[in-house]
């Protein structure tokens, strides 16, 4: 059962106090009543409650000078005003300078436990560690019933020996969520190999995957263990496997089947023992039945299927992982900013993040490296988000589609002659139609009429005759 929120209530008219706090109290709150500002950071300094609520006008310290306070000592803590009419212009600049929102007094009931809600929400901790043990995912910063159901079916897994292929988008956190199986399996005191398939040339791929001996090929000129012999005992994570070539994918399905690896040039296989975690952001089905990616090799890693929701569908996480990555980096670039403004945080929260998690952090690095003051103002964030989504692509994913786009345009220029194209490509016709399929490209959807073909390029050529 969830404790109720606690609540700093300050006003000096006992009356108002008083009805404040019932009905505050019968929507569930916990209640802490004062007088004076004065009395307020006395409770401050020994409990700290999830929202402030006070009036403006209070005898002695004013509840301005109050908000000023407790933005200095606790920027992340909401404070709400009440005002009269003649404080408004007060109380406006107020929520200018990070205060959460005020109410005009006399004020609506309704419109006060909306706005109670509002404030709590972005100032709500995360969730109780699955398990009741939270070191195993310290990472992954979530309060997403989502991404709950996700953690608590990882925690069970993780006690197993079992495959596990993550699925998700890119920048939804899949090696965080590798690196949080194998921290709570038995392998945890073992060493964890993260592998990007897709950023290892083709050609090194297997020799980094397997290790290779002296002389195995030019430039071999010593032994080298691989990745997943060096994780011997513990967890090797292959992100990106939807990129790994079909040849290569026979050899990692005899590792798994068999327990052994042969390093390049060698006739001697090595016994491994290894767990195998594998991610994707590809439709590997998809994959199979185009004939890019093996059936038996997806049905040895795809045991248990973990789903990573996009940031977009665990918007209750947004404002957590700000607040989480901005001190983090106002760390490291030893900046004095605390948060954002409330708008600001409102900024992002509704913003539609293509580049999920991994986007939320380029932006979040960005206003911090710029801020200026100890909040974060809205037109700070404004202008960060109005980034091309291509400044938040990983390396890979911007080779990709620099590949693709590289492609289009061949086969375009050559009226889908495969031959041709490989030729400009300088690739063998073999090689460029593996990339083709890589690509799901289709030769025919650049065909031509030999009246609209490009000159240069012989009617048979167009026709296909010459093999393509």
């Amino acid at each position: 059962m969830t404790a109720p929120a606690s609540i700093l209530l300050v006003d000096d008219d006992a009356d108002l106090l008083r009805l404040m706090t019932m009905r505050l109290t019968a929507a569930g709150h916990a209640v802490q009543a004062v007088a004076s500002a004065e009395a307020a950071l006395a409770h401050l300094a020994v409990k700290l409650p999830s929202l402030v609520i006070t009036d403006v006008r209070l005898p002695g310290l004013d509840g301005l000078a109050l908000f000023d306070e407790v933005r200095e000592r606790h920027p992340s803590l909401p404070v709400i005003l009440l005002t009269a009419h003649g404080s408004i212009p007060d109380a406006v600049e107020a929520t200018t300078r990070g205060a959460h929102a005020y109410l005009t007094k006399p004020y609506d009931a309704k419109a006060l436990l909306d706005k109670v809600g509002q404030a709590l929400r972005a100032n709500a901790p995360g969730p109780a560690p699955v398990g009741g043990d939270g070191a195993w995912r310290r990472e992954i910063i979530s309060r997403s019933p989502r991404m709950a159901e996700v953690l608590a079916e990882a925690r069970l897994v993780a006690a197993t020996d079992a495959s596990v292929l993550i699925a998700g988008d890119s920048g939804t956190g899949k090696e965080l969520l590798a690196r949080a199986l194998h921290n709570a399996s038995p392998r945890a005191g073992k060493p964890f190999v993260a592998v990007n398939c897709a950023a290892i040339p083709e050609a090194l791929l297997e020799s980094e995957l397997f290790g290779h001996v002296k002389g195995a090929f030019t430039g071999a000129q010593g032994h080298r263990q691989g990745l997943i012999p060096a994780a011997q005992g513990g967890t090797v994570f292959l992100d990106e496997i939807g990129d790994m070539p079909l040849a290569l994918q026979v050899k990692l399905l005899r590792v798994l089947q068999e327990r052994v690896v042969r390093p390049v040039g060698s006739n001697e296989a090595l016994a491994v023992d290894v767990r195998v975690l594998s991610a994707t952001h590809r439709d590997l089905e998809l994959a199979m039945t185009e004939g890019a990616f093996r059936p038996d090799l997806y049905y040895r890693l795809n045991v248990v299927k973990l789903s990573l929701p996009p940031l977009a569908e665990r918007r209750e996480d947004i404002a957590l992982l700000a607040q989480h990555f901005l001190l983090t980096l106002a760390e490291r670039h030893r900046k004095r900013v605390k948060g954002f403004a409330p708008d600001a945080l409102d900024a992002l929260v509704t913003a539609p993040w293509p580049g999920n998690v991994r986007q939320l952090y380029n932006v979040v690095e960005q206003v911090c490296v710029l801020a200026t003051a100890p909040l974060v103002p809205l037109a700070q964030v404004q202008r960060a988000l109005q980034m091309p989504s291509a400044e938040v692509l990983s390396y890979q994913h911007a080779k990709q589609r620099f590949e693709r786009d590289y492609l289009n345009q061949l086969l375009k220029l050559t009226s889908g002659h495969v031959a041709e194209a490989a030729r400009l490509a300088d690739r063998n016709r073999t090689e460029f139609y593996r990339l083709m399929q890589k690509h799901g490209l289709d030769p025919q959807q650049f065909r031509a009429d030999p009246l609209t073909a490009p000159s240069g390029f012989s009617d048979s050529r167009l026709s296909g005759e010459s093999g393509a």
